[in-house]
C-alpha cells in the first residue's frame, strides 16, 4: 500500500478517484457515454501514476509486493475499454490506503497514547519561586511542583506528605495509588490527586518514561518474521494470479475475464491482516502492562516452550522482608517490631529500612530516636521513649549490652536475623528474607497451562537458598551457582526443547537475556527499560503480567493466521468465479473491497482480547 506518501496525498487521490467514478457515472445515465469514459480514465491516472512510482521505489530495495496486481488490473482495464472497472478499482485501491492507515492507528492505539503524554516542560522550584523549565534542564535532587493533572516528567520520590497517581497509562491499573512521603514515583504517573512535590531522582532521558517511549518508538519500527513469511507468500499469490489471468483469457479468447481476475486479486488481505493484528496485538499487550519491542518478539512469545527463571527480583522481591518476629521478653510482637524500627529510622542500611517499611505496613507512629550511634553494616543504638534501645546483628546487640553471646533465632537458608535489646535485655529477633513474589505457585501453574513445558530457575545464589525458595514450586530444575556464562550456556542447551523466555532484571542477567528467544526485563525503572538484552519489559514490578502478555502474543498471532487464511481464500474462490465468467471486472472489484474490509475487521479483534487474569480480576471488582 501507499505507505510512504502523505496523508494528505493519500486523501488527494482518493477523492480524484471518487469524484472522477461519480461524476463519469452521473454522465453516464445522462446518455453521455464519450465523456463519462473520458472522466473514469482521469480519475484513475494520479491513482496508478502514484502506485507505479510507489511500485519502483519497492523494487529498488528488493522489494516485490501485490501492489503490482493493483498496477495491472487498471492498466488491463484501461486497455480494454473496461474504464468503470478501472475506475473502481482506483476508488477501492485509494480508499484502501485510508483504511488501512486506519486499522494500524486503531491498532497502535495504546502505544500512541504512551507517546502523546510526553511532558514536554516541568515546574520546578527556583529561589522561592516556581520556573517553567524544560525536561533537558532538570537534574537529580531538584524540587518540582507536579499539579492536578500533570505527568511526572522524572522518575523521583514524593515530598509532600501524599500523593494519588494513575499509573493506568503505564500499568493497566485502573485504580489511583496512593503514595506517602518518600516513596518512590515513576515517571509518565499522571497526578490524579491534589498537587504535590516531587524530588528528581534521575533525569528526563533516564527515567522510565522515557525508556518505555524508545521502547514503543523501536517496536512501531519493527516487522516480524510472519510479515516478512506473508511477503513472500505475497509472490506465490501473485504467480498465481497472473497464471491464472492468462489461463482465463487463453482458454476463452475473452480478456474481460483476464481482467476480472486480476480486479478480484487487488490488494491481498496478506499484506493488510498480518500487520494490523500484530501491531494491535503488541497495543494489546502494553494495556495489560507489557511492552513488547517489536512484533518478532510478540511472534516468539506465542511460540514459548521454556521459561527460565532468575531468583533474586524475579521470583522473589529483591528486598528483604519480615518474615517472622520471635519474643525472648514481656514484649509482644508488636512491641519488639516498634522499638526495632522506631530505631532503625536512622539507618539506610537495606534491612533497616526493611524494618521501618514493616511497621508502616502495621499502621505503626515511630518516634524520632535520640542519641544515635551506628556500626555501619553491624548495627545502631540510640534512646527511644527514654529507653536505651539496641538493634542489629546478634553479635553486634550481645556486645554492646555486654553479652558474651546471645542466642538467635533459627532460621532458613537465605535468612538474616536482627536481633532487639531494649534497657540491657534481649526482647527478640526479627528474621528477614528475600521472601517469594505473592502468587508464584498460581503463576506457574497458569504457564504450564498456556503450554509451557519446562519451568527452571537459574541463579548465582547458594544452592540451599535457591532450594529453600524455590521448595514445593515443582520446578522442572533448579540451576545454582551460576555465572553469567553459564547462564548463557543454560538457555542454549534448552533451546532444543523448543524457544526459551529468559526473565532477569535486564542487566546483571544481558547475556542471558539476549541468549534467549525471548528475553524480559523484570519492570521499566530508568535505564532497565531501555536495557538493549531484552525483548520484552514488564512495566510492574510483576512477574504474572508474563501470563497476560503470553496469552495476547498467542490470541494475536491466532488472529493474523485466521484472516489470512479466510482472506486468501476469499480471493482464490473470487478469482475462479471470475475466470469462469461469473464475475465482471467491475462486481470482481467490489468484492474484493468487501473481503479487505472483513479481514481488517477481523484483524482488530486483536484490539479486544482480554486475558484470562484480567477478566478475573475485573469481575473480582
Amino acid at each position: 500500500m501507499n505507505a510512504w506518501l502523505p496523508k494528505n496525498l493519500n486523501a488527494g487521490l482518493l477523492a480524484i478517484a471518487a469524484l472522477g467514478l461519480g461524476a463519469g457515472l452521473a454522465l453516464n445515465l445522462a446518455g453521455l457515454s464519450g465523456p463519462a469514459t473520458v472522466l473514469w480514465a482521469a480519475g484513475v491516472m494520479p491513482v496508478l501514476a502514484a502506485l507505479l512510482v510507489e511500485i519502483v521505489r519497492s523494487l529498488a530495495k528488493g522489494e516485490v509486493g501485490l501492489d503490482i496486481v493493483a498496477a495491472l488490473s487498471m492498466s488491463a482495464a484501461l486497455l480494454v475499454g473496461e474504464t468503470l472497472a478501472a475506475a473502481v478499482v482506483a476508488v477501492m485501491y485509494s480508499g484502501g490506503t485510508f483504511l488501512e492507515s486506519f486499522a494500524e492507528g486503531r491498532a497502535r492505539r495504546e502505544m500512541s497514547d504512551l507517546l502523546s503524554r510526553v511532558p514536554r516542560t516541568a515546574t520546578r522550584y527556583s529561589n522561592g519561586a516556581l520556573e517553567e523549565v524544560s525536561l533537558n534542564a532538570i537534574a537529580p535532587g531538584d524540587l518540582l511542583l507536579i499539579r492536578q493533572g500533570d505527568v511526572a516528567s522524572v522518575d523521583g520520590t514524593v515530598e509532600s506528605d501524599r500523593a494519588v497517581l494513575d499509573q493506568s497509562a503505564l500499568t493497566g491499573e485502573s485504580m489511583p495509588v496512593r503514595l506517602d512521603r518518600g516513596q518512590d514515583v515513576m515517571s509518565g504517573s499522571t497526578n490524579a490527586g491534589d498537587a504535590f512535590d516531587l524530588r528528581a531522582t534521575r533525569r528526563a532521558a533516564e527515567s522510565t518514561y522515557a525508556g518505555i517511549v524508545r521502547l514503543v518508538e523501536a517496536a512501531q519500527a519493527s516487522k516480524a518474521p510472519m510479515a516478512r513469511l506473508a511477503d513472500r507468500w505475497s509472490l506465490i499469490f501473485l504467480a498465481v494470479t497472473i497464471a491464472l489471468s492468462a489461463a482465463a483469457w487463453w482458454t476463452t479468447g475473452d480478456p474481460i475475464r483476464a481482467v476480472a481476475v486480476l480486479v478480484v486479486a487487488t490488494p491481498c488481505p496478506l499484506i493488510l491482516a498480518v500487520p494490523v493484528a500484530l501491531v494491535a496485538g503488541m497495543s494489546r499487550a502494553a494495556r495489560f502492562g507489557v511492552l513488547i519491542k517489536g512484533a518478532k518478539p510478540l511472534e516468539a512469545l506465542a511460540r514459548i516452550r521454556t521459561l527460565i527463571l532468575d531468583k533474586t527480583g524475579t521470583l522473589t522481591e529483591g528486598r528483604p522482608q519480615l518474615v517472622s518476629i520471635q519474643t525472648l521478653g514481656d514484649m509482644t510482637e508488636d512491641e519488639v517490631l516498634y522499638f526495632a524500627a522506631a530505631l532503625d529510622q536512622a539507618s539506610k542500611h537495606p534491612i533497616a529500612q526493611a524494618v521501618v517499611a514493616a511497621a508502616r505496613q502495621h499502621d505503626a507512629i515511630l518516634p524520632v530516636p535520640e542519641n544515635v550511634v551506628e556500626m555501619p553494616g553491624q548495627g545502631v543504638s540510640g534512646t527511644i521513649g527514654g529507653r536505651k534501645v539496641v538493634v542489629g546483628g546478634a553479635r553486634f546487640v550481645a556486645s554492646q549490652i555486654g553479652l558474651a553471646d546471645t542466642d538467635s533465632a533459627v532460621v532458613a537458608a537465605g535468612s538474616v536475623v536482627v536481633s532487639l535489646a531494649v534497657d540491657g535485655r534481649i526482647m527478640g529477633h526479627l528474621v528477614m528474607a528475600d521472601a517469594l513474589r505473592e502468587g508464584t505457585a498460581g503463576l506457574l501453574a497458569g504457564l504450564r497451562r498456556l503450554g509451557v513445558a519446562r519451568i527452571l530457575l537459574a541463579t548465582g545464589d547458594r544452592r540451599a537458598v535457591a532450594e529453600a525458595v524455590t521448595d514445593g514450586l515443582g520446578l522442572d530444575a533448579v540451576r545454582a551457582e551460576l555465572t553469567p556464562d553459564q547462564k548463557v550456556l543454560l538457555v542454549l542447551t534448552e533451546r532444543k526443547n523448543g524457544p526459551v523466555m529468559m526473565v532477569g532484571d535486564g542487566v546483571n542477567d544481558a547475556p542471558a537475556l539476549a541468549a534467549a528467544d525471548i528475553g524480559v526485563a523484570m519492570g521499566a525503572r530508568g535505564a532497565a527499560a531501555s536495557a538493549e538484552a531484552a525483548d520484552v519489559v514488564l512495566l510492574v514490578d510483576s512477574l504474572d503480567r508474563l501470563l497476560s502478555g503470553i496469552e495476547v502474543a498467542r490470541q494475536s498471532r491466532r488472529i493474523a493466521l485466521e484472516s489470512v487464511a479466510v482472506g486468501i481464500g476469499l480471493s482464490v474462490a473470487g478469482m475462479i468465479a471470475a475466470a469462469l465468467g461469473y464475475l465482471t471486472p467491475v462486481q470482481g472489484a467490489i468484492l474484493q473491497e468487501v473481503i479487505d474490509v472483513a479481514v481488517i475487521l477481523n484483524a482488530l479483534r486483536a484490539l479486544r482480547i482480554v486475558p484470562r487474569q484480567a477478566a478475573q480480576s475485573a469481575e473480582g471488582l
